[in-house]
């Protein structure tokens, strides 16, 4: 059902809760047009609608951000009401962007909006399609065909983009073939890459070790950009997002045209592998050593025609946004992948295989273990608001014929008596009094005063 015909108070606020967030003071370029971008994609109006509902609120406060009572065709039938049936008539086009001009018309007239037979199929039509509601117009927001628009932020590190692509076969273990993948991160602004590496497997782990080496390098961005692959939709990227305070963004399904830049440079890394052929590379790390003289000498330095024919690296270091850096630690934390183990009777737990000694005082807890996938020799060991320890792989054998200390936590100061054995020896005095006393009577009835 559609919602009621708006006044023309409604519509200046319906009008300004789109535009609130670009009003507000202190809000930078880019920002704007990154939220300008976003509120479009949302509402179906265009940017430049929207900067004609700003100027007006610039300009006039509420008041201006009221619709105009223009001049309309006029039709004798409907009276000055015509406004309103096209706001409803743009309403229900909105609800559903494939109904028909014919099927919206026959909902105004069974919801007593118009009377039957009063509106034209070809007017309403002709004022919907003026203000950019016609079923091609909308057909560019709902096909799956449409071209996605073109955009670029305008400083580095406002955006990362990121990709998988398939590598070439190397050699392993036993002299298996296995194939490789090609894991990117990229500039939006500066198409300059953060970082890039070939990887045996295309879990989260890479993803996340591709991004974790790129950031030390050159800090954190703003947002990261991804497409819908299971191995971006983890969990555990959207923990390093938030840990770290960038904005996850994901393309839409089956719209790869969204990551332009990102697919142009894994279109390129085909010369670095017809290049990689004639050298014959049979490892992994031969790849990736040759893989990054490739970018940093070749990629980096190339002029770039979208980019004003400078090359990435130019644009990339020229940019006065200042980069964004965290400490090591904070840095570490986020990587951190986390799990849940319980305790055994012997104070270890399993991990990947290998058992790890916790300590005794967590036997039969659940605990939560924090590492780095790319090293596991040691883990992190959290209970409850107890400081973390750090857990090592057991090795069979070592702690034999050992005697384990006593958990910091469950140690005292040293006693100075025996409480056990003060309680016995109160016990027995007591018990030693009534024997006596017992004794005594016993004497003073044999003595022959028992008849008194």
């Amino acid at each position: 059902m559609t919602k009621p015909l708006m006044k023309p108070d409604e519509e200046a606020t319906e009008r300004f809760n789109l535009i609130a967030p670009l009003v507000c003071d202190g809000l930078d370029k880019g920002r704007r047009y990154d939220l300008m971008h976003e509120i479009s994609e949302r509402s179906g109006l265009s940017e430049r609608t929207l900067r004609r509902y700003v100027s007006a609120w610039n300009e006039g406060g509420f008041d201006a951000l009221k619709p105009r009572q223009g001049w309309e065709r006029p039709d004798s039938r409907l009276g000055g009401d015509f406004g309103l049936i096209v706001a409803a008539a743009i309403e229900l086009r909105r609800e559903s962007p494939s109904r028909s001009v014919a099927d919206i018309i026959k909902i105004l007239e069974m919801e007593g909006a118009v009377s039957p037979g009063s509106v034209a199929r070809s007017t309403l039509q002709r004022h919907m399609a003026a203000k950019g509601y016609a079923a091609s117009q909308m057909r560019m927001y709902t096909s799956k065909g449409a071209a996605a628009r073109r955009f670029q932020k305008e400083h580095r590190c406002q955006l990362f983009q990121s990709d998988v692509k398939y590598g070439p076969f190397v050699t392993v273990e036993n002299g298996r073939k296995k194939q490789t993948f090609l894991v990117v991160w990229i500039d939006d602004a500066t198409r300059f890459i953060i970082s890039a590496r070939f990887y045996l497997e295309q879990t989260t782990d890479e993803i996340e070790d591709c991004l974790r080496r790129g950031i030390q390098k050159y800090g954190v961005p703003e947002k990261i950009f991804t497409d819908q692959g299971g191995q971006y939709k983890s969990k555990q990227i959207a923990r390093i997002c938030a840990k770290l305070g960038i904005r996850l963004l994901r393309a839409r399904p089956y719209h790869a045209e969204a990551k332009g830049k990102v697919e142009n440079f894994n279109k390129q890394v085909g010369k670095f592998l017809s290049e990689a052929a004639l050298k014959r590379f049979a490892t992994l790390d031969e790849y990736n050593e040759y893989l990054r003289y490739w970018v940093d000498e070749y990629y980096q330095k190339h002029s770039s025609e979208p980019l004003g024919n400078i090359s990435p690296a130019t644009a990339f270091g020229t940019d006065k946004r200042p980069l964004k850096f965290v400490s090591a630690a904070t840095l570490r934390d986020a990587f951190l992948q986390t799990e849940t183990r319980k305790v055994d009777k012997t104070g270890c737990i399993s991990f990947n295989g290998h058992q790890y000694e916790v300590g005794l005082a967590f036997i039969g807890k659940k605990v939560e273990i924090r590492f780095d996938p790319s090293w596991t020799e040691e883990l992190e060991v959290a209970y409850g608001q107890s400081k973390p320890v750090i857990a090592k792989k057991l090795v069979i054998g070592t702690n034999c014929g050992v005697a384990r200390e006593l958990p910091e936590h469950m140690r005292t100061e040293p006693p100075k008596t025996s409480r056990m054995l003060d309680a016995l020896k109160k016990e027995f005095e007591a018990n030693r009094h009534d024997s006596e006393i017992a004794t005594m009577f016993k004497e003073f009835w044999e003595g022959g005063h028992g008849d008194v």
